[in-house]
């Protein structure tokens, strides 16, 4: 069966980051979307069919300062239930293309806005990437070793976690509600605001005490714990040790040939010590054919390059092939309608004729644009 979302229309305006990432996971799971860009790779940075966040869909080549763009873009609108823009508070309403002029012609369009720093506040209009929405949101001052600098998780939290996840949930929530209300609304999604929400858990145990957020490095999640770390193996590689419930840790110790109180925190920099160099004696793929197999809850660090390799992704094919190129396959899995990787990705402007026809546009209309200068 196709996937979950088949039947749900979406326009995408593109842009950088989490705004594609977002748009991929609907298009994963089935949406029917086109994506507005200008052709030659301008619109954006991540442009271009080397992006695999940019599966899924085809590529139209608009230009957006041309007023028969425009309204090709609210002609789409019209017929779409979401429609996902990731630029700068304004310039869509500059573009003639902002919210209210969106809802007018559609009332039951989802309007999905993916910002650093939210439509409004003081620092709406400044720029930012990744690095700067989670410093703000307090998730990068918790990432760091004791007596060292936070180390940014790439750009995985704000700009995927924080953002993209987030404003696809709120776009789902969006138009599951318009279903039953007939009436469309703004998504105002704000990367900051979502890698506050994602820091849920440890503001609650900041406010019951268990959690020093005055000192990172020294908690049980942010290598403060000796038994929540990752250590060298004697190959120069990492092995990642998780072992948070006593059961666990109590079969960690066996393993390991150590006898160290769980939670004698005092002593956590000497424990650690120990872990180091029990680990440093093994290599990372001998600690995890003694470990991966037992309740410790150790595994063996992949890089990017290797993790399609381990046998659990093979079993469960976390990693696909597909038109020759090896990817993330779509999550989470479905038991009815699961979703299939369709269209690679595209070159910016790649499909504007077989795109908008898709969407009704005939050959007379397409040819008036493209005299026009609206597409390319």
């Amino acid at each position: 069966m196709p996937g979950p979302l088949t039947g749900l229309k979406v326009v995408e305006i593109a842009s950088l980051g989490p705004g594609p990432f977002a748009v991929m996971m609907l298009a994963d799971m089935g949406a029917d979307v086109i994506r507005l860009e200008r052709a030659g790779g301008g619109a954006a940075l991540g442009s271009g069919a080397w992006n695999l966040t940019n599966r899924g869909r085809p590529s139209g080549g608009v230009n957006l300062k041309q007023p028969e763009a425009v309204e090709l873009t609210l002609s789409l609108a019209e017929q779409a239930a979401v429609l996902v823009e990731g630029f700068r508070p304004g310039v869509m309403e500059r573009l003639g293309l902002g919210p209210e002029v969106a809802l007018d012609r559609n009332p039951k369009l989802v309007y999905g806005r993916m910002t650093g720093y939210g439509q409004d506040g003081p620092m709406s209009q400044r720029a930012g990437h990744d690095i700067n929405y989670i410093s703000i949101g307090g998730a990068l001052g918790g990432m760091a070793r004791a007596g060292e600098r936070p180390l940014f998780p790439m750009n995985l939290v704000g700009d995927y976690g924080g953002g993209a996840m987030m404003l696809a949930f709120g776009v789902l929530a969006a138009v599951y509600e318009a279903q039953r209300s007939g009436q469309g609304q703004v998504v105002d999604a704000s990367m900051v605001e979502g890698t506050a929400v994602l820091s849920t858990l440890i503001h609650g145990m900041i406010n019951a005490g268990i959690w020093n957020g005055e000192a990172p490095g020294t908690n049980i999640l942010d290598s403060g714990a000796p038994w929540y770390e990752v250590y060298e193996t004697a190959d120069g590689k990492f092995i990642s040790v998780g072992a948070l419930e006593p059961q666990f840790h109590a079969r960690l110790m066996e393993l390991l040939g150590l006898d160290l109180p769980q939670y004698d925190m005092p002593n956590w920099p000497e424990h650690k010590q120990r872990y180091a160099e029990v680990f440093k004696t093994k290599t990372r793929d001998e600690w995890a054919a003694l470990l991966e197999g037992e309740e410790t809850c150790a595994t063996p660090v992949l890089g990017l390059s290797e993790a399609h390799e381990h046998p659990h992704n093979v079993a469960r094919q976390v990693f696909v092939e597909h038109n020759g190129t090896r990817q993330p396959a779509p999550a989470p899995r479905f038991s009815r309608t699961q979703p299939e990787l369709g269209l690679p990705p595209r070159e910016a402007g790649a499909d504007t004729d077989t795109a908008l026809s898709a969407w009704g546009l005939d050959r007379t209309k397409l040819d008036s644009l493209r005299a026009a200068g609206a597409i390319s």
